[in-house]
């Protein structure tokens, strides 16, 4: 009996787990189809494409979105690792008026060269999210807008706002980039196989142009701020740690004598700044570091500025700084995107930088 339950259960997970073709779904790859079609629908709709719109696609599986795109764009590039994929997806076009619009790249989306395109419409594996966020943000030429669907926690972060408790670094980073909005929020019931998170739907429209700063001194700062996001800037920013890193900064500028009052061109980010943009997310993952605050650090504490007349001055000058801009019993938590730029450019007038 118990024997008959074990092998029924077997056999319908063995269901569960093919779909056309009687292809195997992999979880492991972050293979889960959208099987809901009004769904498909909505999110087309809300990408907003044109009928001479190049849209890009990533991971289409077996081509239920695919098909919504084709049918209302000028043509679809999709980008898909799996191989038994890449054929299920030519075989289910193949002879239709619709594979003229379509070009299958197989590889590493994370790894490969993108070709030009308007417009981004994914339902991606949700562990390549960070990277492939901020390789879309380094694509050049800019494209109009990314409606891409995220685990719902990771999707919350992009859009979260000062004082929210998913607020954080990446945040901060994305929304300097560009505008982000939720569109939907999707049920995991409306995936096969079921994941075991919800998901949203987000819109991502690159800013047009850019802040006219160095992406690497802003993430520098950000990054500092947000290493204790709860603690004050006053507090993180009298660390022995942090003004030792500070002042050798301060000094190699100092010492080359270079020019701070440069100014970038318009879109601009850098080309260095963009190959930071495509590799920095390491650290930007969810869970990796956003929880570390103050208990995890709290061994740090014993490094705060204290007792000792060694780096006063310099300690001043930062002090200074966090005063003139009365940031000093401020919160990273609580900043907002013009606090960040205002905040920058007081350290950059000192000729205090972050990278």
């Amino acid at each position: 009996m118990a024997g008959g339950k074990i092998q029924k259960k077997r056999h319908q997970h063995q269901q569960q787990q093919h779909l056309q073709g009687g292809i195997p779904f992999e979880k492991s790859k972050g293979q889960h189809i959208l099987k809901n079609p009004m769904l498909v629908e909505s999110i087309v709709q809300k990408s907003g494409i044109k009928p001479t719109d190049v849209v890009l696609e990533i991971g289409p599986g077996t081509g239920n979105l695919t098909k919504k795109l084709l049918e209302v764009a000028k043509s679809v590039v999709a980008v898909e690792l799996d191989p038994r994929m890449v054929l299920e997806l030519n075989r289910r076009f193949q002879g239709t008026p619709l594979s003229s619009r379509l070009k299958v790249i197989q590889g590493d989306v994370l790894k490969c060269d993108l070709p030009y395109f308007d417009i981004c419409v994914a339902n991606i594996p949700y562990q390549i999210s960070s990277p492939l966020t901020f390789k879309l943000l380094a694509h050049r030429p800019i494209f109009r807008c990314a409606v891409i669907m995220f685990q719902r926690e990771f999707a919350m972060r992009l859009v979260a706002n000062p004082g929210d408790n998913l607020y954080c670094r990446l945040s901060v980073n994305v929304q300097f980039l560009a505008r982000v909005s939720h569109l939907l929020k999707v049920g995991r019931n409306n995936f096969r196989p079921p994941p075991k998170v919800d998901s949203s739907v987000v819109r991502i429209e690159p800013r047009r142009p850019l802040p006219p700063v160095s992406f690497k001194e802003w993430d520098g700062l950000v990054r500092l701020c947000f290493n204790r996001k709860n603690k004050t800037l006053g507090a993180i920013f009298k660390q022995k740690s942090v003004l030792s890193l500070l002042e050798k900064n301060y000094k190699t500028l100092q010492a080359l004598q270079l020019s701070q009052n440069g100014q970038m061109e318009e879109d601009a980010v850098a080309s260095d700044d963009l190959a930071a943009l495509a590799s920095m997310v390491e650290d930007l993952s969810m869970g990796a570091s956003e929880g570390k605050d103050d208990e995890d650090m709290e061994m740090e504490d014993e490094d705060m500025g204290g007792g000792g007349d060694e780096g006063s001055d310099f300690k001043s000058k930062v002090m200074g700084v966090l005063r003139q801009g009365d940031f000093a019993e401020k919160r990273a938590s609580k900043l907002t995107q013009v606090d960040f730029l205002y905040l920058l450019s007081l350290f950059n007038k000192a000729g205090i930088h972050f990278s």
